[in-house]
């Protein structure tokens, strides 16, 4: 082993993934992992990695993003993964697992390593001196977040998402919108406007009252900024209350008419290749198939590719554009890297990931090597670049999927999800011979 040992914060699936890392490389891993003397609201076993929402990884099929994620995965080495095929159950097309079967497979496996000391306290304070892994879940300890703000400033944590739904761009009805900001004269603005006339506002407004709502967790206070209101809170203020919120017309005029619509739902781009836009102020709990019907009864939408559904709910995370490089360290303290979902990622298999690779980096650390980053064409290279690109003015956590990878050369839409994974297990090939010899 290496002569500095490494500290990795949290026994989840992030933090296991780390130190699983760590160990392989030959470095010494203190892993902290606070249960069972303390636990959080949503924990209950004191077994590592344990699941506390849905036993599912979701699909397992290789042309969907999560499905090649949890493919290169595998190729990188996963605990994590090796534990999901070992221990699953049988879903169709997804992967699920034995919740307890799994979290007992991680648990014996990083306590045989004997790189691994299992530390069972809990962590409070930061040292920016010591080589660590903070591997974050949604409910990081309150002393912990506290000892991460006073290192980026509290005004980059935050500890509830307000996510609007994000659509790709091809699966926009071009006839159907119109390219304008609000009290633009000239040029084409930064938006694109679906309008919609009194009767389809309507119709959107009946269908979202009657929609089913995500009901919050016993840890989730349902309390909301009045900036950032579900949409069907606020439309439960009255009829008129969207069309002087997110949906209003005022400043713009739609060329087809040359009028101002009566009401107006806005779509502005989510990345720098214009391959995703997000539904502007849409933030929502409405469960994923109500999404699905009710906002397709926009007409721009009616035919919508969701890469991510909105939601609201309790997590834990940083602004990552501003505070994490590409390797996944502080910019502000480079010996702490951020892994889990604290660094902006959403789900299981997105959260380990960012396991593996900080652990990559924490042991080149450890070994004075040269720190890697997978190229942006993977899978785990295009959710580092959603983590760092600037490009979104307001962050917020993802799921990966193909709206983050770098668009593929013009091929019919069947065969492009085909293409892109294709190429990430290609580009993750080349990148794992260069990690041999950096």
């Amino acid at each position: 082993m290496t002569g500095e040992r490494v500290m990795v914060i949290g026994g989840g699936l992030a933090g296991c993934e780390a130190a699983w890392r760590l160990a392989r490389a030959g470095v010494g891993v203190d892993l902290f992992e606070m249960k069972p003397v303390k636990f959080s609201p949503a924990h209950t076993s004191a077994l590592l990695a344990e699941l506390v929402c849905s036993n599912s990884l979701r699909s397992n099929e290789i042309e969907s993003a999560v499905g090649l994620l949890k493919e290169e995965m595998r190729r990188l080495g996963s605990l994590i993964m090796e534990a999901a095929d070992f221990c699953q159950v049988p879903a169709g097309k997804a992967l699920a697992v034995d919740r307890e079967r799994f979290a007992a497979f991680i648990t014996a496996r990083i306590e045989a390593r004997p790189e691994v000391r299992l530390r069972r306290e809990e962590v409070t304070s930061l040292d920016p001196e010591r080589l660590t892994v903070m591997a974050g879940g949604p409910l990081v300890s309150e002393p912990l977040a506290e000892a991460l703000a006073g290192l980026i400033g509290p005004e980059h944590l935050h500890f509830y998402d307000a996510i609007s739904p994000i659509v790709t761009a091809e699966s926009i009805d071009p006839a159907r919108v119109f390219q304008q900001s609000r009290y633009d004269e000239t040029g084409e603005g930064d938006y694109l406007n679906c309008p919609l006339s009194q009767e389809e506002y309507s119709r959107f407004l009946e269908a979202l009252g009657e929609a089913d709502r995500v009901e919050p967790r016993a840890f989730e206070d349902e309390r909301y900024f009045e900036g950032c209101l579900p949409i069907e809170v606020m439309a439960g203020r009255g009829p008129e209350t969207l069309r002087f919120g997110p949906m209003k017309p005022v400043g713009l005029t739609d060329p087809a008419t040359g009028q101002r619509p009566y009401a107006v739902v806005q779509l502005r781009r989510e990345n720098a290749a214009g391959t995703l836009f997000n539904l502007v102020g849409f933030q929502t709990r409405m469960k994923r198939p109500d999404q699905d019907r009710v906002f397709r009864l926009i007409p721009a939408l009616a035919r919508a590719e969701f890469a991510r559904y909105g939601s609201i709910h309790r997590n834990t995370f940083i602004h990552g554009p501003r505070h994490l490089n590409a390797h996944l360290q502080l910019l502000k303290a480079p010996r702490i890297l951020l892994a889990g979902q604290i660094t902006g990622v959403e789900g299981y298999v997105e959260s380990a990931a960012m396991g593996i690779l900080a652990g990559e980096n924490a042991a080149r650390l450890a070994m004075g090597r040269r720190l890697v980053s997978p190229p942006p064409t993977t899978a785990h290279g295009a959710l580092v670049t959603h983590l760092t690109d600037p490009t979104p003015r307001d962050f917020q956590p993802a799921n990966v999927n193909f709206g983050l990878f770098p668009p593929p050369p013009r091929l019919p839409k069947k065969n492009r999800k085909a293409f892109l994974a294709r190429r990430a297990l290609a580009d993750l090939a080349s990148w794992l011979l260069e990690l041999a010899e950096a």
